[in-house]
């Protein structure tokens, strides 16, 4: 079922859902199964599964040489999807990225999405890679997410990078997007970042999932934003729960976000991690209770591969 049916059926009542990263190689999925086997308890409609873009690294040849060659430290994105969709019977929700892909590729992963059943998907820019400022499209690939989204539209209604192929069968996707209620890293202003957030739902988006914040009311304020712009498309919110002291230094720095004067004071009273751990989980909780009242269709968690932190806010609030 799509994400924006799933909403629905829901009739204002407030979804709960949470995203995964896959394991790195060499990993099997058994511990992934034990982070999700708890959240169950909530029933999500849907679990959404990242996508690592490829990276540099360097093997060595002998006489001081080195190779670089590129891999993916967390494949498996499209598998994991399907072994979760067949587990839990629940939907699962591909990331599919720009970057490291060409349009050929990307359709090929489309047909198979559609192979398997799978009928909901983000639609991501994605980073720049390891060691370089700026985000560069692979070759053949695309620049923008926007166009990323109109590829998988148009997909979706028989409209193949090679031609048009009629079918009988609705292989539509429900297509997610990324909002960034503290706008995007490289967007000159606030106002740009929505224009381009407009363009994304006007190319076929259904439906937003906003970037992790802390503070509820750059949420409200972005989506009064949105509203007054014409996207009129479901917003969720994006929560994570803080976890370890070193979030102080590393959230900001990596998505580019502000902390709350409030919650970085309780962090630094903090003696152990564990400690953290219970000041992110209460946070959370008091972020969650307002954001329900406040409306929202869907509770999205950002789990990072842990379980136990989400399950206890899950509890207090669901």
């Amino acid at each position: 079922m799509k994400i924006t049916d799933h909403i629905k059926n829901a009739n204002g009542k407030t979804l709960f859902s949470f995203e995964i990263v896959p394991p790195q190689k060499g990993v099997g999925i058994a511990d992934l199964y034990k982070n999700i086997d708890p959240l169950m308890e909530f029933k999500p409609p849907f679990i959404d599964v990242t996508t690592s873009r490829e990276e540099y690294i360097f093997l060595e040849r002998g006489n001081g040489l080195m190779e670089r060659k590129i891999t993916r430290m967390r494949p498996g994105t499209l598998g994991i999807c399907s072994a979760i969709q067949n587990k839990y019977n629940v939907d699962t929700v591909p990331h599919v990225l720009c970057g490291g892909f060409t349009k050929e590729e990307t359709e090929y992963l489309l047909v198979d999405c559609m192979y398997l059943g799978i009928n909901n998907i983000v639609a991501l820019r994605g980073d720049a890679m390891k060691g370089e400022k700026y985000f560069e499209p692979s070759i053949g690939g695309h620049k923008y997410a926007s166009d990323l989204v109109k590829q998988i539209h148009d997909l979706g209604i028989g409209e193949y990078l090679h031609g048009k192929i009629e079918s009988d069968v609705d292989n539509s996707f429900c297509i997610g997007v990324a909002g960034y209620p503290e706008k995007h890293i490289e967007a000159p202003s606030m106002n740009y970042d929505l224009q381009m957030l407009k363009k994304k739902v006007e190319a076929g988006a259904d439906y937003i999932v906003t970037q992790m914040f802390f503070d509820n009311q750059k949420f409200f304020d972005f989506v009064k934003q949105a509203r007054e712009i014409g996207i009129d498309v479901p917003i969720i919110p994006g929560i994570k729960p803080i976890a370890t002291k070193t979030h102080l230094q590393m959230l900001p720095q990596v998505f580019k976000i502000d902390l709350p004067e409030a919650l970085i004071n309780e962090v630094l009273k903090c003696k152990t991690n564990n400690d953290v751990r219970e000041v992110g989980v209460e946070w959370a909780i008091n972020q969650s209770k307002e954001l329900l009242d406040f409306g929202i269709p869907v509770l999205h968690f950002y789990s990072m591969g842990k379980s136990d932190n989400i399950l206890k806010i899950g509890r207090e609030v669901f």
